[in-house]
């Protein structure tokens, strides 16, 4: 058992994000899980991640704890709104992008 306490969650850098602090709640270093990884990320109005293309052969899982985010694929978008959540497959492209004046805060989730 590891508690984390939030206010010890240490930053990182999440490639091709823009406008927003994501921090990294649970992973191999942080408190050993081996199977997936766990984080916040916080959007300002206007931030967002670039189209990640699709070589990732990570599942996600996005819970939008508060505000609203777009998300894009290929060939659709979809708007997260608080407590709306997303599955994305394993080499299923996306954007990310808050169009609010609000922040938004999502929960990530990531496999190994």
């Amino acid at each position: 058992m590891k508690k984390v306490d939030f206010k010890d969650v240490k930053p990182y850098n999440a490639p091709l994000h823009f406008d927003c602090s994501t921090l990294k709640l649970h992973g191999t270093e942080e408190t050993g899980t081996t199977k997936f990884w766990m984080g916040i990320s916080h959007f300002l109005p206007g931030g967002g991640a670039e189209y990640a293309y699709e070589d990732s052969a990570t599942e996600k899982v996005y819970v939008v704890l508060e505000g609203e985010v777009t998300v894009k694929f290929k060939d659709s978008e979809v708007i997260l709104k608080k407590y709306d959540s997303i599955f994305i497959e394993p080499f299923e492209g996306r954007s990310i992008i808050n169009h609010t004046n609000m922040p938004a805060t999502m929960l990530v989730s990531v496999n190994y």
